[in-house]
Parts: C-alpha cells; sequence; structure tokens
C-alpha cells in the first residue's frame, strides 16, 4: 500500500514538473511581440529587413504602423503565415531567417506597382470616373489592393494604375501629391482627405462632382457618400489636384 501511494506522489510530482516547464514554451512561442503602436529599435529591425525582402516600407523610423502592419500581413501572406499583421514568434523567426526577396513585380502588389506607372500620365477625369464606378460594391479590406478586396488609398491606387497612373500606396503619402485646393474649388476626379483613426490624412476617395465621392467604405466597401453628411463633414481635411485638367 505504501509502495502504491508513494508511485502514485512520485507520478503527481513528475506530472506537475512537466506541466510548468512546458507552459512558458508554449506562451513564449504564442507571444505578440510587436503590433501597430509599437516602437523603438526592434521595429526598425523589423522595418529594415522588411524593405530588405522586397515589401513596401518607405520609412524606416522605428514606428509600428499602418504602413509596416499592411507588410507585415503581406508577408505572412506570402509565406502562408496566418494575415494578423501582428508579428508573433512564428512571424519573427521567419522574416528573420527569410533570405530570399520577393520578385518585383508581385503578383499581390497594385497595379501601379506592377506596370511602374508613367509619371507623365495624364488620365482624364471622365475616364477616372469611369474606372472608379466599376468597383462600386466590391468589399472593404484592410490592406486590400485588388478588386477581390480594397482599403481606401488601395482603391485609389488601383483605379488610377488602370489608366497609366502611379500614385502612392497610402493616404498619408497620396496627401504629399499634386495641388492644393480648397473645397469650393473642387472637380470631379480630385482627391479628398480626412481624419479618421488617427491624426492627418488617414482615409482618402475620389470626388466625382455634385458634392459625392467614391471611396472604400469600412462599413460598406465600395461607396459613394455625400461629402457634407453628418459623418464626413466634420472629419474633412482638404483636397488635391493631380489630373492636368486642362486635358480633361
Amino acid at each position: 500500500m505504501m509502495k502504491s501511494t508513494l508511485h502514485k506522489t512520485i507520478y503527481l510530482v513528475l506530472l506537475t514538473t512537466l506541466i510548468l516547464f512546458l507552459t512558458p514554451l508554449t506562451t513564449t512561442y504564442a507571444a505578440v511581440l510587436l503590433k501597430l503602436n509599437s516602437s523603438g529599435s526592434t521595429v526598425v529591425t523589423l522595418q529594415q529587413r522588411l524593405a530588405a525582402l522586397n515589401y513596401i516600407i518607405t520609412n524606416v523610423d522605428g514606428i509600428f504602423g499602418q504602413e509596416t502592419r499592411r507588410a507585415v500581413i503581406a508577408f505572412q501572406r506570402d509565406n502562408q503565415l496566418n494575415q494578423t499583421g501582428v508579428v508573433d514568434t512564428i512571424t519573427w523567426n521567419t522574416i528573420k531567417n527569410n533570405q530570399m526577396p520577393r520578385k518585383k513585380p508581385s503578383r499581390t502588389q497594385s497595379p501601379a506597382l506592377q506596370v511602374g506607372g508613367n509619371k507623365n500620365a495624364n488620365p482624364t477625369t471622365a475616364a477616372i470616373i469611369t474606372t472608379s464606378r466599376k468597383y462600386l460594391g466590391v468589399p472593404y479590406k484592410f490592406g486590400g489592393t485588388t478588386p477581390k478586396g480594397f482599403d481606401c488609398s488601395g482603391y485609389l491606387q488601383y483605379i488610377f494604375a488602370e489608366n497609366g497612373m502611379k500614385i502612392p500606396r497610402t493616404a498619408d503619402e497620396q496627401y504629399k501629391i499634386g495641388t492644393s485646393i480648397t473645397q469650393p474649388q473642387l472637380q470631379s476626379g480630385d482627391l479628398v482627405f480626412f481624419t479618421t483613426y488617427e491624426k492627418g490624412a488617414s482615409h482618402c476617395g475620389l470626388y466625382i462632382g455634385d458634392g459625392k465621392f467614391i471611396h472604400a467604405s469600412s462599413s460598406k466597401g465600395i461607396h459613394i457618400d455625400e461629402l457634407n453628411n453628418s459623418y464626413w463633414k466634420p472629419r474633412y481635411i482638404g483636397a488635391k489636384r493631380i489630373i492636368n485638367k486642362k486635358s480633361s
């Protein structure tokens, strides 16, 4: 009887020790390392590695912003990982150990990057508007750059690329191009910008006239809204003209 009890006690001790030993390993393996709004030298390393692997990182600043998140999602997609936009241990190790930059152009990139974009291209307003309306109803997808799903800036980049004009990928970068215009000066084909989830230009759309703009809405997909409705009016921050109206 004593031997049986002793054996049970030893078994329970060994089992408890094994559980305690394995638990931290499992937790560490799935631990989140970097995510949106993380910052520091590790983020710099992440951005440098992603840029070296030919993912779109325009500014190595040590801040895990939306551009870095999009690059992480693209990397995860290309490497058959869960597309979370969060750099966990698996993603981090895969990035560090990956020595094969993805090809340029990539089939996952938008047409603006595939065709190279002609900086001297001068699409007409009518052509841009026609192209934009083709995608009404396409669902919203964060980081999306194809007709399978668009985010706001990916949508604008795509429709301009279809007309031979290359523009930047993100809303804040798109806000830096073209000529600034006031709201009363708006004409069809102008880009309109709003501040939503973060300060500055964090959402964008294409003005199509009559006080309306077409954009990738996070709740409705590609959709036409009134510029002065109760949601968008207070969030409007400016507009840019990038089409030469003389040829339109």
